[in-house]
């Protein structure tokens, strides 16, 4: 082998990271909306910044859980150029458009009632509850818009066509944040809608973003081999049942791993607007931080599937194992940099001393499980490679539900006496500890999974 040709393991992790680090700009733009919705509104104080909390929490568990469901086309698809079908593609897409689109329209209806009747449910003050309803109500009409995005995205990352994504994410990002001033203060003439002009300008941003996305798979020619767009076609039920049998445990894999961390902003709603704001601090900066293994679990699950769709089951375990490799090394990282920048990160949320000292103190959780959190968001993409995805939803569920909230509730809010030296209840501190603590096990759960799996695979070739 010659000096200047690469290994192996150096060959797969540049392709991987060929697709990873678009996907992670864009998801970092999209979740950066969230970053900015909230240092916007929090400048209006802590009663704007709980209605954009509680908000956030409600359309961000709708939104993902539904989007894992558009999520199955990446599998699906990338097997098909895997197998070299690529005249499959173009109606698999079609029929998982269709499935979007049903998604979108029940995610519009339930942000529209959770903000109608929901937040007035949980005990919050009416101002807070009143300015919580206008931003789901806002959110609610760009939500069939970016499920439709989300099956497009699908497609496009599987046919290794990720740039466009990071632009036009980049793009709604910078929309999204001249709405929010527009919105939010009432600016030029716009009348100002606090902390519901961020959910608003965040509807305005899906539309943007699914025109931009549409526009470009059809115009573009390296598109043009999978004819998504030259013919039309009705839902049916094969294929439909295909896309939901992958997209269904995909979806209530995202919706137990994201409820166990936003409905922690409802069950202690009730505690005070200071601590709810402190763990939004939390939850949007980790959010943030969660785009990169995310990413990298997206691209994994490409790189996986080409190769299980190849019958290639030797490349799809090697593919696993440098992927793992990368996200752990660059988990590492982050956990240190969250430890050493805790106060600063908290201070760039709030100006209120009361909650950067608890913001702070949380990011404390955030730095240590990092790595666990790495993990077992890129087996979980790798798994999604080999189409297995009920096992992983069975693992996340008692993980993050069996531990991360019964335990959490326990801890934060119904535990008494003393534990190793600490005084309970905790409040958000007990949640967070559970959480850490739930995320190591599904680490350690799917890792072996995944372990499972590729040598099953490989005894079969």
């Amino acid at each position: 082998m010659s000096a200047h040709t690469p290994s192996p393991a150096a060959a797969e992790t540049r392709a991987l990271l060929h697709l990873a680090v678009p996907i992670m700009v864009a998801q970092l733009a999209h979740t950066a909306t969230g970053f900015v919705d909230t240092v916007m509104a929090g400048r209006l104080g802590a009663e704007a910044l709980a209605a954009v909390s509680i908000g956030a929490s409600v359309m961000i568990s709708v939104f993902i859980t539904l989007s894992g469901v558009a999520a199955a086309l990446n599998p699906l698809v990338a097997h098909h150029i895997g197998a070299q079908q690529p005249e499959q593609v173009g109606p698999t897409v079609r029929q998982g458009l269709w499935t979007a689109l049903a998604c979108g329209l029940l995610g519009a209806l339930v942000l529209l009632a959770a903000g109608r009747w929901g937040v007035w449910m949980i005990g919050l003050e009416a101002p807070v509850a009143a300015s919580a309803e206008g931003y789901l109500q806002g959110v609610a009409m760009g939500m069939p818009a970016a499920l439709l995005y989300r099956a497009l995205h699908a497609y496009s990352s599987a046919v290794s066509q990720t740039r466009p994504i990071m632009v036009i994410s980049l793009l709604a990002l910078a929309l999204n944040t001249v709405l929010n001033y527009l919105l939010i203060y009432g600016k030029f003439g716009f009348p100002a809608l606090g902390g519901a002009g961020c959910g608003w300008a965040t509807g305005v941003a899906f539309w943007f973003s699914l025109i931009c996305l549409a526009g470009w798979t059809r115009w573009r020619a390296s598109y043009r081999r999978y004819a998504l767009w030259s013919a039309w076609s009705w839902p049916q039920w094969p294929p439909q049942r295909a896309l939901l049998k992958l997209g269904v445990p995909i979806a209530l894999s995202y919706f137990v791993e994201v409820t166990a961390f936003t409905s922690v902003a409802l069950l202690i709603a009730n505690l005070g607007a200071q601590v709810v704001a402190s763990h939004q601090v939390v939850i949007n900066f980790t959010s943030l931080l969660y785009m990169i293994p995310q990413s990298l679990g997206v691209a994994l699950s490409v790189r996986v599937g080409h190769a299980v769709g190849a019958g290639d089951f030797a490349r799809a375990r090697f593919n696993s194992r440098i992927g793992l490799r990368l996200g752990a090394a660059i988990a590492l990282c982050s956990s240190l940099l969250v430890f050493a920048l805790r106060a600063p990160i908290a201070a760039l949320y709030s100006a209120d001393a009361n909650v950067i000292a608890m913001a702070a103190s949380l990011l404390g959780f955030a730095a240590v499980f990092q790595l666990a959190d790495a993990l077992q968001t890129i087996a979980s993409g790798a798994l999604r490679g080999y189409k297995l995805t009920t096992a992983p939803m069975l693992i996340h569920t008692l993980s993050f539900w069996g531990i991360g909230l019964g335990l959490g509730v326990w801890l934060g809010l119904l535990g008494h006496g003393q534990l190793a030296g600490w005084t309970l209840p905790l409040g958000a501190a007990g949640f967070w500890a559970a959480l850490t603590l739930s995320l190591l096990v599904a680490a350690v759960l799917l890792l072996a999974l995944l372990r499972h799996e590729s040598r099953r695979r490989l005894g079969q070739g």
